[in-house]
């Protein structure tokens, strides 16, 4: 794979240079991910990309071919190259679990190193963790309306191939079954699926023979596809060919509901009682919601899913919030923010618990600046180590990451799945150097 270093922004390597020269660029310091607000009106967001993130920050390093760049446009000078040439992180990084919940103002990364070295994964943690949270906050609400019917994700075609990826991989971690992506699957090891388009059908002289070849090389165990022609005679042909064992039927078009009713009582009729019923066709959670009560068995979702269902960004920033008074090794951190009353950042190194009922319902996002909440008894701890003195120590399956989100929307209160617009599902409350205040971000 290639190195990482030169995703990032001109500006990055600009401010190394003029730090280097001023020596504040060993200054240690803390910088924090976080989001102001919840796009869309949503009542939660998902975590997904952290173990992408891991993998970039392996990578990111710069290699001679990028010292060769840097230097043949002259984008910093001779020192910052040098500099850079050796640079490997050695800090160290918390962050919430992927496939956690998030709320406005949740520290969802804490970086602790020097300035020149945290400064530089700006945009790299951005990037991966904008996109990622984005489409799984997406497919939280999907799998949520699906209220249990598998939901496959299939929208390569509708992003940049390796957005479709990464896409795929979020999707899987916030419950959606699989994808129609082989490279996710290698790359990943999200389960695939597919069977057969509409050019298939097509191809063949008659519907019944495209049925057949696909049958004959796929088994009963195959989906097919009724929507081509007549979707009452596809379904007729469908059992002809394959028999009441038929897997499953798909529909891409038309008025999903009426025609799922339709189909279901036409399968029925024939004694193809457990074949599925499969749809897609442009669906998005409020679609998926609106089939809850017809006989629809899966989903399968393309656009929504890899554009985030309008909101293809999750708007994290990271900013510094706590450094270092000189560069003494025992120097204390300082709190720092920006002042501005249309970009709150609160300064201060961050901890943070989900503080629950007795009952294990989320009621508060508690956040200790200075240093950690106390537990009162029944909260969730949820910084956990990533990379302890540059070395990846949060690696894990995405098996967990998926096990971790269906456990995180468990203990959400009911308004946390409405699909209308509003606010927060729980509020963010500050406790610390700046005393105790609720809902900074709220809103």
């Amino acid at each position: 794979m290639h190195p990482t270093g030169l995703l990032t922004d001109h500006y990055e390597l600009t401010m190394v240079q003029a730090a280097l020269r001023a020596g504040t660029a060993e200054r240690r310091c803390a910088f924090e991910l976080f989001s102001r607000r919840l796009n869309g009106g949503r009542r939660y967001g998902v975590v997904a990309g952290t173990g992408r993130v891991l993998d970039a920050l392996e990578l990111f390093r710069f290699e001679a071919e990028q010292i060769a760049y840097l230097r043949e446009h002259e984008v910093v000078d001779e020192q910052t190259l040098e500099w850079l040439a050796s640079y490997r992180f050695s800090g160290d990084i918390w962050g919430y679990g992927e496939g956690d919940t998030y709320f406005p103002g949740s520290p969802l990364l804490v970086v602790e190193s020097t300035f020149a070295e945290a400064v530089l994964l700006e945009t790299l943690l951005l990037s991966i963790l904008n996109h990622d949270s984005a489409v799984a906050s997406a497919a939280s609400r999907m799998t949520c309306a699906a209220e249990g019917r598998p939901c496959i994700e299939m929208g390569a075609r509708r992003t940049h191939e390796w957005s479709a990826v990464a896409a795929a991989r979020a999707a899987y971690v916030a419950g959606f079954q699989g994808t129609a992506n082989l490279q996710a699957g290698l790359d990943h090891g999200v389960p695939t699926a597919g069977t057969a388009a509409h050019s298939f059908t097509l191809l063949h002289d008659t519907e019944r023979q495209a049925f057949e070849a696909q049958v004959a090389s796929l088994g009963t165990g195959t989906t097919l596809l009724v929507d081509t022609y007549d979707i009452a005679a596809a379904v007729q042909t469908a059992i002809d060919v394959a028999g009441t064992e038929l897997s499953a039927v798909r529909i891409d078009s038309g008025d999903l509901a009426l025609l799922a009713r339709r189909v279901r009582r036409q399968l029925d009729d024939l004694g193809a009682t457990g074949t599925r019923i499969i749809v897609t066709s442009d669906l998005d959670e409020f679609s998926i919601a609106a089939l809850a009560a017809a006989p629809v068995d899966g989903y399968g979702v393309g656009t929504s899913i890899v554009t985030g269902s309008g909101q293809p960004t999750s708007g994290f920033v990271y900013k510094l919030v706590a450094r270092a008074t000189s560069t003494a090794a025992d120097s204390p951190l300082l709190a720092v923010a920006k002042e501005s009353k249309d970009k709150l950042s609160i300064g201060g190194r961050k901890w943070a618990v989900r503080r629950r009922t007795r009952h294990g319902i989320a009621e508060l996002e508690v956040i200790g600046i200075g240093e950690p909440p106390v537990d009162d008894g029944d909260d969730r701890e949820l910084l956990m180590p990533l990379v302890s003195n540059g070395e990846v120590v949060g690696r894990e399956p995405l098996e967990r990451a998926r096990e971790r989100h269906q456990a995180a929307v468990d203990e959400l209160p009911d308004e946390a799945h409405k699909l209308s617009g509003g606010g927060p599902a729980i509020a963010t409350h500050y406790l610390g150097n700046r005393g105790p205040s609720t809902a900074a971000y709220a809103g």
